[in-house]
């Protein structure tokens, strides 16, 4: 790998593959990986609970005004450091957003979901934004395998979780989650595995000049 300075973001569908996917990349480049540890890294700035940062995780907030105003990008206005708006969906999004900005400002990452795509994308050129979904035989098959449980379970699971991302990532950018012109690199893993997914984001990289 080169010295050249790049981030990857990672917006997965549930049972798509994509997180660990982005975790052996990262591996194989000798690169942070950052999912959940954003949680703790966010808390630990802002001296909030880490368990405020859990509950709210990849989930929409309920404030009308903010939904109206997502266009002026309140993300990127500092976080309310007291008060009682302190522990807001939004603000929690704000504190989160800067440790996100910071993490891709100081070294080459992964940061999987919490829409860093979209927090870091007038910020950065050097950011490669990747979404990868699978076919719902496909999905399935791969939760049953992960979360040890049955067919009916996984499909709960995966209409859950993918709607509550779709409804965080609309309610913070005002852009729809599955809208493949919000990134640079939509994988479909319903027919690759695993290796032939990290060939494939490797590839792209050497095109873009990052390795």
């Amino acid at each position: 790998m080169n010295d050249k300075h790049f981030v990857i973001t990672i917006e997965r569908q549930y049972g798509s593959g994509g997180r660990l996917t982005g975790k052996r990349l990262a591996e194989e480049l000798g690169i942070h990986f950052y999912d959940e540890e954003i949680l703790k890294m966010t808390s630990e700035t802002s001296a909030i609970g880490e368990q405020y940062f859990r509950l709210a995780d990849e989930k929409a907030g309920n404030n009308l005004l903010y939904r109206i105003v997502t266009s002026m990008k309140p993300e990127l206005t500092e976080p309310d450091k007291a008060g009682p708006n302190i522990t807001s969906p939004e603000n929690l999004f704000r504190f989160q957003s800067s440790v996100i900005r910071r993490l891709a400002g100081s070294e080459t990452c992964i940061i999987v979901g919490r829409c860093g795509n979209y927090v870091l994308q007038d910020q950065m050129d050097n950011l490669v934004r990747i979404f990868v979904y699978a076919d719902t035989v496909t999905r399935i098959r791969r939760v049953m395998d992960v979360d040890k449980v049955d067919e009916a379970e996984a499909l709960r699971r995966m209409r859950r979780i993918d709607k509550e991302r779709t409804e965080y990532h609309r309610y913070f950018t005002g852009r729809e989650w599955m809208d493949m012109e919000n990134y640079d690199l939509p994988i479909n893993a319903s027919r690759i595995d695993y290796d032939q997914m990290i060939q494939l984001i490797k590839d792209y990289l050497k095109l873009k000049g990052f390795l």
